[in-house]
């Protein structure tokens, strides 16, 4: 049997947010031995929308789906890895043309992962993303789920464009922060679980893959 791949970033005290966004703070507030405690414990303040996380429709439309409100079988299945990492330029419609038929779930790998952007300690505005024309594409094709290797399923200037598009149809799924760095394109068993963030916008999540047999 296959090896579950982790492609979930780990959450560190330098990575970077969101421009505008406050950083993450990790703060161990007990350390065993020191002065009298018997357990090390940590307090963790940050955004939902920190490392690899999950948009629900509510990040961006008013009255979208929240967290708790997502379909837990959208968020496991069978997935499909698109190598994009030669182009080093944003999605286009035409990029997805290379995505077979069926696909529900769509894990896309960009140059972000052949140049390291994933987990550097400085946000790079210039990370490939999904133009608009890509985002509505995404929805032609009846795609419910994609990812990305970078803190946005949009590029940065049609952000909006992006999610308000794909995310306004039914059942839809943004997972962002996704580590494909080692990842090949094809088929892969998927399964992301977002935290249980009861009527918010999103969460931080684990990610898996496991190689779907040839």
């Amino acid at each position: 049997m296959s090896e579950w791949i982790d492609i979930t970033l780990p959450i560190r005290a330098d990575l970077p947010s969101w421009p505008g966004d406050p950083v993450i703070q990790l703060h161990q507030i007990s350390t065993i031995g020191v002065d009298g405690a018997d357990c090390n414990v940590t307090t963790m303040a940050s955004t939902v929308h920190f490392g690899t996380h999950v948009d629900a429709p509510r990040h961006y439309l008013p009255q979208g789906e929240t967290v708790d409100q997502l379909e837990l079988g959208l968020l496991m299945g069978d997935a499909y890895v698109l190598d994009l990492s030669g182009t080093g330029r944003h999605v286009s419609a035409a990029d997805l043309a290379q995505v077979p038929e069926g696909v529900e779930r769509l894990l896309l790998r960009t140059a972000n992962s052949v140049r390291g952007y994933l987990g550097d300690r400085v946000f790079h505005t210039d990370y490939c993303g999904l133009l608009g024309e890509a985002a509505e594409e995404l929805v032609r094709r009846r795609i419910r789920l994609v990812g990305l290797d970078y803190y946005s399923i949009g590029a940065m200037e049609e952000s909006y464009q992006v999610h308000t598009a794909f995310l306004a149809q039914p059942k839809a799924i943004a997972l962002e922060g996704i580590f494909l760095r080692d990842v090949p394109e094809g088929w892969y068993e998927l399964v992301c679980l977002p935290l249980l963030m009861q009527g918010r916008e999103g969460a931080a999540c684990r990610a898996l893959l496991r190689a779907k047999p040839c």
